[in-house]
């Protein structure tokens, strides 16, 4: 393996639409400047929030998918259950 090549992030998926969320952003600023129609800069943003909660349930996922499962073959779950609980409760109030 080539010393400058780096291992692949662990959350790539996630890593891939949150670059893609603020190339959108920054489109949206340009919209703005140049005084786009309203409903247009609307649908934008609403796209970049949709890439933002997909690319949480990507990270969420990989959470349980790792932690929690180590979580359970240690016998450690109760921390674990209690993260996702709170994350839940968060996600809950931001709908």
């Amino acid at each position: 393996m080539n010393n400058s090549s780096k291992p692949e992030p662990f959350h790539k998926d996630a890593l891939k639409l949150l670059k893609t969320a603020r190339g959108h952003i920054d489109g949206v600023i340009k919209m703005i400047e140049e005084e786009r129609y309203c409903i247009d800069i609307s649908n934008q943003i609403l796209a970049i929030i949709a890439i933002l909660k997909k690319s949480n349930t990507s990270v969420l996922n990989k959470h349980i998918d790792r932690c929690v499962r180590n979580a359970v073959s240690s016998k450690e779950v109760d921390e674990k259950i209690m993260e996702l609980q709170n994350i839940m409760k968060y996600i809950e109030k931001t709908k």
